[in-house]
C-alpha cells in the first residue's frame, strides 16, 4: 500500500517531498500503534521513554539530562516527570553535588512497570513485521543518513 492511497494524495511535488510526507505519516502511524500498547498500563510514549532513559542510566539524572536523551525533543520534560512522580514511577531527590538541583530516579514501581512492558517488546517489534531484518537494517541506515545533513 503506497502513501498516495493512505493519505489520498495522488501527486507530490517531488520524490523528496513524498519521502518527507511518508516519514511523517509513518512516524505518526507507529506512534499510534505504540500508544495502543501502552494505554493498558496508563502510560504515554513520552513517559515510557523517560522511564527507559532512567532505567538505562547508571546514575540519577536532571530533567535537562533526560530531555537531551529523549526522542521527542519538544516534550515538556518537567511536566512529564511530575506526572510520573504522581503515579509513583519516579522519585525526586536532592542532588548530592549541588543542593539547589533535583535528581530524578526511577522507583521500584517504575522498574516493575518496565519489566511488565518488556514482555510487550515482541508486540512492539511486530509493528514492523512486514520488514525483513535486512530491510530494517537498511531503513535504519537510510534514516541515520538523512539526519546527518
Amino acid at each position: 500500500m503506497g502513501i498516495e492511497k493512505d493519505i489520498q494524495q495522488q501527486v507530490f511535488r517531488s520524490e523528496y517531498q513524498k519521502a518527507a510526507v511518508n516519514i511523517i505519516f509513518s512516524s505518526n502511524w507507529i506512534t499510534e500503534k505504540i500508544k495502543q500498547l501502552l494505554e493498558a498500563e496508563d502510560i504515554t510514549p513520552q513517559q515510557y521513554n523517560i522511564l527507559r532513559i532512567l532505567r538505562g542510566s547508571k546514575k540519577p539524572l536532571s530533567t535537562l539530562q533526560i530531555r537531551e536523551r529523549m526522542l521527542d525533543k519538544m516534550s515538556d520534560t518537567s511536566r512529564i516527570v511530575e506526572r510520573l512522580q504522581r503515579k509513583g514511577l519516579v522519585e525526586k531527590k536532592t542532588c548530592s553535588i549541588d543542593k539547589r538541583l533535583v535528581d530524578i530516579v526511577i522507583s521500584r514501581k517504575g522498574l516493575s512497570l518496565l519489566d511488565k512492558l518488556d514482555e510487550k517488546n515482541l508486540q512492539m517489534d511486530q509493528i514492523l513485521k512486514s520488514l525483513t531484518q535486512e530491510e530494517a537494517i537498511q531503513l535504519n541506515e537510510l534514516l541515520d543518513k538523512l539526519r546527518t545533513n
